[in-house]
């Protein structure tokens, strides 16, 4: 039998089957000669596997028939079976062999994603729904965590994900990516391809989990095709992330300094640039990327399909209008009345074809994407999560806009441009 902790230097972590998308990708941007951080891919096989020791392999086959309430005490038990599913002898072995080829351990963190079968593709980026954790540095939050990336399959949020694209969770399985964690100065993402025909970087300090939560504006790098850096755009970064030993990660405040600073150099900027042309080249599309810079260089994190649209000429009577400007961050153009939401349990006011204005462009939205007609918010950028998902649905976004839930009124009538990032309204 093949090994089922894969390294991802092996031809076999080419195999999206076996190991999905996302791991998939990585590998063939590391043999396209891009710095990728050491790992390893435990095979979509162990999931099976931890189902039928869970006790929960029926169940999950089961679950597409179930009815609500139904469905969610399945969906339940299978998490539990999941997460307390013990591993078996072997595997514990082989994982703990890798582990330290890794030179993982106290000092040496690692990240611990999941890597779905269904993730990363086309129609189904599946961003920010399953889980990710920074920081791992025992044996005891490995094993935890990588029976903690098998039940993210089976979350609340993935599920209700799932099933607006149709897709049966019982039908597909996790792979688990480990690697070595790029203690980053800085950090963000990356789309190939802008609608004006040139690449965009997004940075931030720190981890880059800041900008795929939407917890900050990052500052934007704009870049021509032939690699040149033609414009900075500094962000309002006043918050990190670090990890701290045998702590993970933790928010940090940023010094009053760097709020504003760039957080990449020229040089920096377009040694990325060349990085994200090479993957769209390895991928013959364009294509999102995630980022850190670390003490040896930038390094890619993910890389994703990225969905790109032509700008849409507005109407006349807009341009008469107020507007405000942020990170284009979604598709098309989309009008709708305006709904303000300061906190997250106010999401159940927004109604069918609503545009949600709001302040933190988060996970939580996620439940909201598909009654809304466009989505603006003061914090978040083109690669956050969020914007990922926008993409995908064809919604228009545009976040980082300042102010926008005190200037914008509730009720008013607003347009939103998510490829040329400008919201208008009238009063």
């Amino acid at each position: 039998m093949d090994p089922v902790v894969i390294p991802l230097s092996d031809a076999a972590a080419l195999e999206a089957g076996r190991v999905g998308p996302k791991a998939a990708r990585l590998a063939r941007l590391r043999l396209a000669g891009l710095p990728v951080p050491d790992g390893i891919c435990l095979d979509a096989r162990l999931y099976h596997d931890a189902l039928a020791a869970g006790g929960v392999a029926e169940a999950a086959r089961q679950f597409v028939q179930a009815e609500q309430p139904e469905g969610r005490r399945v969906a339940l038990a299978v998490r539990l079976g999941l997460t307390r599913a013990a591993l078996p002898a072997p595997l514990t072995a082989a994982l703990l062999s890798a582990w330290r080829e890794l030179g993982a351990g106290p000092g040496a963190p690692v990240a611990v994603r999941s890597s779905a079968l269904i993730e990363d593709t086309p129609e189904t980026s599946f961003a920010g729904q399953f889980e990710t954790f920074l920081g791992v540095d025992s044996t005891t939050d490995l094993f935890t965590t990588v029976r903690a990336c098998w039940a993210a399959l089976w979350g609340t949020r993935a599920l209700r994900y799932m099933r607006v694209h149709g897709v049966d969770p019982g039908a597909t399985a996790m792979a688990v990516l480990v690697q070595r964690l790029v203690p980053a100065r800085a950090a963000g993402g990356a789309l190939s391809r802008t609608p004006e025909g040139g690449m965009l970087i997004t940075g931030t300090w720190g981890l880059g989990s800041a900008i795929a939560q939407g917890e900050v504006v990052p500052d934007r790098f704009l870049l021509g095709r032939d690699g040149r850096l033609e414009e900075v755009e500094p962000g309002r970064k006043d918050r990190l992330v670090r990890v701290a030993p045998g702590a993970g990660p933790r928010p940090e405040a940023v010094t009053p300094g760097l709020v504003t600073a760039p957080c990449l150099d020229e040089a920096e900027a377009v040694a990325l640039g060349r990085m994200v042309l090479t993957a769209e080249e390895t991928f013959g599309a364009p294509v999102e990327v995630e980022w850190a810079l670390g003490p040896t260089g930038p390094q890619i994190l993910q890389a994703r399909p990225l969905r790109t649209a032509p700008a849409v000429a507005p109407d006349e009577l807009w341009l008469r209008h107020p507007g405000l400007t942020g990170h284009p961050a979604g598709i098309g153009w989309g009008e709708g009345p305006a709904c303000v939401v300061d906190h997250e349990h106010e999401l159940e006011r927004v109604r069918l074809g609503d545009i949600l204005v709001t302040q933190v462009a988060g996970p939580a939205l996620t439940a909201v994407l598909p009654r809304v007609a466009g989505v603006v918010a003061e914090l978040g950028g083109s690669t956050s999560h969020l914007a990922a998902l926008a993409r995908e649905r064809g919604i228009p976004a545009v976040l980082g806009v300042p102010e926008a839930t005190r200037r914008i009124p509730d009720g008013a009538l607003v347009a939103v441009d998510g490829v040329t990032g400008v919201v208008r309204w009238m009063s």
